[in-house]
């Protein structure tokens, strides 16, 4: 009765904390996961940054969706030798990001502020109050547009700023690629799966994925798309996965295998 899924690979670094879902789900299911990113983010260097003709001291404040963009808008000032004055305002996405940016600057609540409940709405009303500020968005080359939509609509005077581009996580021809069922966040994801195995027949593995982007991007590649999330039933990818594991647990039961 045992799982025809033994191996997954989940398409992300390995969590930090040993009190991650995966490691429950590996415990309780008889799996082996391994966690293993199929794209990276590397920097723009300064000469790179310099082309698209952006003064980063020309803006009051800087609105950060994630804590890469904090280091990468960081060590590209540092680069560029620009000196971040002290009336600079930051808005975050989530507190975490907000309380990630004592690594670079003092933090001081008049100057830092963050969304509540992390959604792209609350962040562009806080934003909507300052409506004075001239922001400067430290993104990469593939970035969502939803906060953008946002900031237009409310007639927010912002500009996009490349700093850092995500890129494939190339396997090296030591690696082995033996797995059951593969997880995705990005349809950047499926491109890297692509690009490094241009051969790739999909045949019993399962793949899953996180949103409607990386959905779509699986069934453009011509891919069976058998876990998605998030859902009603599974808000996470987590969710998603441990549902379909007990589902074929019971279908192997009821099968007598």
């Amino acid at each position: 009765m045992a799982l025809k899924i033994r191996r997954l690979l989940v398409s992300q670094p390995k969590p930090a904390s040993e009190k991650s879902p995966y490691f429950d789900i590996a415990e309780k299911y008889g799996v082996e996961i391994d966690f293993r990113p199929f794209i990276k983010v590397e920097p723009l260097s300064a000469k790179e940054f310099r082309q698209q003709r952006i003064s980063i001291l020309d803006f009051s404040a800087v609105i950060f969706t994630a804590r890469t963009a904090i280091d990468h808008f960081f060590h590209l000032c540092e680069e560029l030798r620009v000196n971040i004055p002290e009336t600079m305002k930051y808005f975050c996405m989530t507190e975490a990001i907000a309380v990630y940016l004592q690594k670079y600057t003092v933090y001081r609540k008049r100057k830092i502020f963050f969304s509540q409940s992390g959604k792209v709405e609350d962040l562009a009303t806080i934003i909507g109050k300052h409506p004075k500020e001239t922001y400067l968005v430290p993104v990469s080359d593939v970035h969502k547009d939803d906060l953008f939509q946002l900031l237009d609509a409310k007639k927010i005077n912002y500009l996009k700023a490349v700093m850092f581009r995500t890129v494939c996580n190339d396997f090296t021809s030591d690696e082995t690629f033996d797995y059951d069922m593969l997880l995705f966040f990005s349809p950047s994801g499926i491109t890297s799966l692509l690009k490094n195995f241009p051969n790739f027949k999909q045949e019993d593995i399962r793949i899953g994925c996180f949103g409607p982007t990386t959905a779509k991007a699986v069934k453009e590649a011509g891919l069976r798309l058998d876990v998605e999330a998030p859902t009603p039933e599974a808000p996470s990818m987590t969710a998603a996965l441990e549902l379909y594991l007990k589902k074929e647990l019971a279908n192997g039961k009821k099968n007598g295998k």
